[in-house]
């Protein structure tokens, strides 16, 4: 089946807030499918041609941060984070929207992630440790919005995890702790779909579980 062409005249904005717009995306005659974006109408992911996306830029960065310490197995870190919407803490990983300064960087998907890994989690990433891109662009939720993600590996080695801390945090976010899984908790979270706290896991939450658990790190 042919697909619908999209174009920016076909794209009419119903909202524009400071953190979201809703444009109707008019693909065809009487035909109507709405999108929920922190983009401008020029930079939706539908108008994009395929040489356009192929350079576009992520919305966010989420990290799957998999901590070394002397004497101790690896662990996946998650912390507790209040998400407005879901109105409870959930299991989450560090993540952050691309930050405008880091546009024009080598590598901007990277310096935006150890800007919120130090914000979030305390850490820095240091000569030894390694960090590195595994997908520029994952789509989250594509029936309802074109949000979307680069998802990041950040290998951390430490001393002993005394220097985790949550200060950093700003603006709305608010966290409530770490959770730094082995293999058999992650196996246990996995298998049950929830934190210990009984909440659903973020669907970014649970694809981490898994990639810890593949060992496909360790590959790379």
């Amino acid at each position: 089946m042919k697909e619908p062409v999209i174009k920016k005249e076909h794209a009419v904005e119903l909202l524009n807030k400071k953190f979201i717009k809703v444009f109707d995306l008019n693909y065809a005659e009487g035909k109507h499918y709405f999108d929920a974006t922190r983009r401008d109408r020029d930079d939706i992911i539908a108008v994009k041609t395929p040489e356009e996306l192929s350079k576009a830029l992520p919305d966010a960065v989420s990290c799957f941060l998999i901590i070394e310490t002397p004497g101790e197995e690896p662990r996946l870190l998650t912390c507790e984070e209040y998400r407005y919407p879901i109105g409870r803490y959930v299991m989450g990983v560090p993540a952050g929207l691309m930050d405008s300064r880091d546009f024009d960087k080598p590598e901007p998907v990277i310096a935006t992630m150890k800007r919120e890994i130090k914000e979030e989690t305390g850490l820095d990433v240091k000569e030894g440790d390694r960090i590195f891109e595994l997908t520029h662009m994952a789509f989250m939720t594509p029936g309802f919005t074109d949000e979307n993600n680069a998802v990041v590996c950040a290998v951390i080695h430490l001393d002993d995890t005394s220097t985790l801390t949550q200060a950093g945090a700003e603006g709305t976010e608010l966290f409530n702790g770490f959770h730094l899984l082995t293999r058999a908790d992650a196996e246990r979270v996995l298998e049950s779909g929830k934190d210990d706290n009984g909440v659903y896991l973020p669907f970014i939450t649970w694809t981490a579980i898994l990639y810890f658990l593949s060992n496909r790190w360790k590959e790379k």
